[in-house]
């Protein structure tokens, strides 16, 4: 991707002027819009506010509602709500990176006016970067370098870019999906796989990624099953697929065998700030450290997942949950680009049934490969992405909060 060719160059500089748009327009209606008083997560601040961090906090304050607390709290002081552990530990550690590299102002800023201003920084470098990387992924996926400069440009200004400035990991996310893609497309399997991994760290839906990488295995069998031997090359796309699940799987399991620690076994226990556990104790929030006898329902599963526990419980997300009347307008704000993915779909798949019917591993009956791709959409190429598309579409209609259904549709 490096060094930049002059559309990217292009792409870099609209993104750059995005992003600065938007933190001065957050700024602005963070400023005269009243703030939407509801029932989220908002813990009380520790450490005096003085005037600076009172500045900072009326600049970037926009930047920090919502499940952005949880990363802020999650960063600041670390796992200490059961619900805390929805969020995983990839952001939050980035914001502490960042927060080092603001030590000179720690005399002057609290911990988390540093925070804000790490995640101002970082995720307007984050954005930027995955714009560029999206680019870069269009033109070896699409060979038609206009369609994935105006793809670029698409996603710097998409309705859900509102999440890639905000303190949420979304601007990671896509950095290191859109960056481990590429590198697969390359046919650098390993560093596709260690981003891939780094993707399961910030989010859990960095699962879904592994069905691109046993793809490219998969078509990487296929071709060359009618010249090498297809036992020894059965068996070593078997052991490809298994690391490849294995690396993947690693940083979910292991946030999940740490929430176990927490939670589940005695002796975890560790002081919590009096004015955290009131909070706790007001909301009825669970705490970790574990009193015996009293270990949260999950601990008892045969495989004990808090991550599953805590979408079922805290946020009431599961099949058709939100199919509420009062949820209807947030339906009619994903309408359109839900039926634009579905139209999408239906279009490549009356174009290229045979290589539907096959997924994506020949391109016709007489087994013509991929390696000569058709320019644009209908390039075979594409088929991976479109049915990631499509069953994050399919998942998100039928289980998904819908709030956060309508942006990622938005964002498909």
């Amino acid at each position: 991707m490096w060094p930049l060719d002059p559309s990217q160059k292009e792409v870099l500089r609209f993104a750059i002027s995005c992003r600065v748009l938007t933190l001065v327009l957050q700024a602005l209606f963070n400023a005269i819009i009243p703030d939407h008083h509801a029932e989220a997560f908002s813990p009380p601040r520790l450490a005096p506010s003085g005037s600076v961090d009172q500045l900072v906090e009326g600049l970037l304050g926009g930047l920090s509602h919502w499940d952005a607390e949880h990363f802020l709290f999650i960063a600041e002081h670390g796992y200490l709500y059961e619900h805390n552990f929805a969020f995983f530990p990839g952001f939050p550690l980035a914001l502490l990176v960042g927060t080092e590299l603001l030590r000179p102002l720690q005399g002057l800023l609290s911990l988390r006016s540093c925070l804000l201003i790490s995640v101002a920084l970082l995720n307007s470098l984050f954005s930027v970067l995955a714009a560029v990387a999206l680019h870069d992924l269009g033109c070896l996926v699409l060979h038609c370098p206009r369609q994935a400069f105006y793809g670029a440009l698409l996603f710097c200004l998409s309705p859900a870019n509102v999440f890639l400035a905000a303190g949420y990991s979304e601007a990671l996310f896509a950095l290191l999906t859109f960056s481990a893609m590429g590198q697969l497309e390359r046919g650098r399997s390993c560093t596709s796989g260690l981003l891939f991994a780094l993707t399961t760290a910030v989010r859990s839906n960095g699962l879904v990624n592994i069905g691109f990488l046993v793809h490219s295995q998969c078509r990487g069998f296929f071709s060359s099953l009618m010249v090498l031997n297809p036992l020894r090359q059965f068996l070593k796309l078997m052991g490809s697929v298994f690391l490849s699940v294995l690396a993947l799987g690693l940083p979910f399991a292991l946030f999940q065998y740490y929430a176990y620690t927490q939670f589940c076994l005695p002796g975890s226990a560790h002081p919590i700030p009096k004015p955290l556990l009131q909070l706790a104790v007001d909301k009825g929030y669970r705490t970790v450290g574990t009193v015996e006898g009293k270990e949260p329902p999950w601990c008892s599963w045969s495989l004990p997942l808090i991550y599953s526990y805590i979408q079922d419980i805290y946020w009431n997300v599961g099949f058709l949950r939100y199919y509420e009347l009062k949820q209807l307008p947030n339906f009619l704000l994903a309408t359109p680009v839900a039926i634009l993915v579905a139209w999408a779909t239906w279009t490549y798949v009356t174009t290229y049934p045979w290589l539907c019917l096959t997924l994506g591993l020949q391109r016709s009956k007489n087994n013509k490969t991929l390696e000569k791709p058709d320019p644009g959409f209908l390039s075979p190429r594409v088929f991976v992405y479109l049915v990631h598309a499509a069953a994050l579409l399919l998942f998100g209609s039928l289980c998904m909060h819908v709030q956060g259904k309508t942006f990622l549709v938005m964002g498909l």
